[in-house]
């Protein structure tokens, strides 16, 4: 069955220990539509699935070209599908690594603004990523994708450690 374009999208999150505590990267979406809004606008990295490709391969391409960096090469972790309001379904995987928020860089996008302007302006696909604890990525996160969160806090909590589970959310 072939779906529509644009209905499905596959991103990274990213993860990390710091200080005995999980982080999640994420990335905020940039352009004038985006620029005032914060609370459920942000996302993982991510990116439209074609027909022919393969979602893991998309995510690693999508976390690339939205960070200015190449997907952490670390084994990943599955953490399914969401479908969100739009009716989109993305899916994601979670990856161990680090990035510096302040050496990301997106690539671009052009679109006639300001409306019926008939000027084309190209602004950042994404336009800032940042580090956010489990409680603070869930309310700023895209309201499906914090469940993405709550996903990842469950594996890691299904593995063995030296830290206590209650140190990662």
């Amino acid at each position: 069955m072939t779906l529509p374009a644009g209905t499905r999208s596959a991103g990274l999150l990213l993860y990390r220990q710091r200080e005995g505590r999980l982080e999640v990267l994420l990335a905020h979406p940039g352009g004038p539509f985006w620029e005032n809004k914060d609370a459920g606008a942000w996302s993982l990295p991510k990116g439209e699935v074609e027909a022919d490709e393969e979602p893991l391969a998309v995510a690693r391409r999508e976390f690339a070209e939205e960070t200015g960096h190449p997907s952490p090469s670390g084994s990943t972790i599955e953490l399914g599908e969401m479908r969100q309001a739009s009716g989109k379904t993305v899916f994601a995987w979670a990856v161990e690594g680090d990035l510096d928020p302040d050496l990301a860089v997106s690539n671009t996008f052009s679109m006639e603004w300001p409306p019926r302007s008939g000027r084309s302006q190209e602004f950042a696909e994404v336009d800032r990523v940042e580090w956010f604890g489990p409680d603070e990525a869930r309310r700023r996160l895209n309201p499906a994708q914090a469940e993405f969160v709550d996903r990842l806090v469950d594996r890691l909590d299904a593995v063995p450690s030296s830290k206590p589970a209650g140190n990662r959310a």
